[in-house]
């Protein structure tokens, strides 16, 4: 069975519902920005891109917010320039949710 994955990126199959977190990048950058941060903003500054000013310009988020909802702020965000993706050259990439922040975004239900 194929997984279906709702608007706050939760993957829903038979067995469980897993938590996802997103980041932005670009279609030419071979690094992932999970794992592998400064290759990633290396490349992404050489290329000119500046995915990270990009989209702090548009996310709406503060320090008083939970890591939950600052979560779901990043999200909104990357939304928003993926809607307009003016260049084509943005995409999301995802991982699951760590433990201890799933429980945080559970409880803020």
């Amino acid at each position: 069975m194929s997984d279906i994955t709702n608007s706050n990126n939760t993957k829903l199959n038979d067995t469980n519902a897993k938590q996802y977190e997103s980041m932005l990048t670009t279609v030419d950058n071979p690094f992932d920005p999970f794992t592998q941060f400064k290759p990633w903003f290396s490349f992404d500054i050489a290329s000119g891109y500046h995915t990270l000013a990009l989209l702090a310009r548009i996310i709406n988020t503060s320090n008083e917010m939970s890591e939950a909802d600052q979560l779901a702020a990043n999200e909104l965000a990357i939304d928003e320039i993926l809607m307009e993706n003016v260049s084509g050259m943005h995409r999301r990439v995802m991982r699951e949710v760590q433990q201890e922040v799933q429980q945080e975004v559970d409880s803020n239900v």
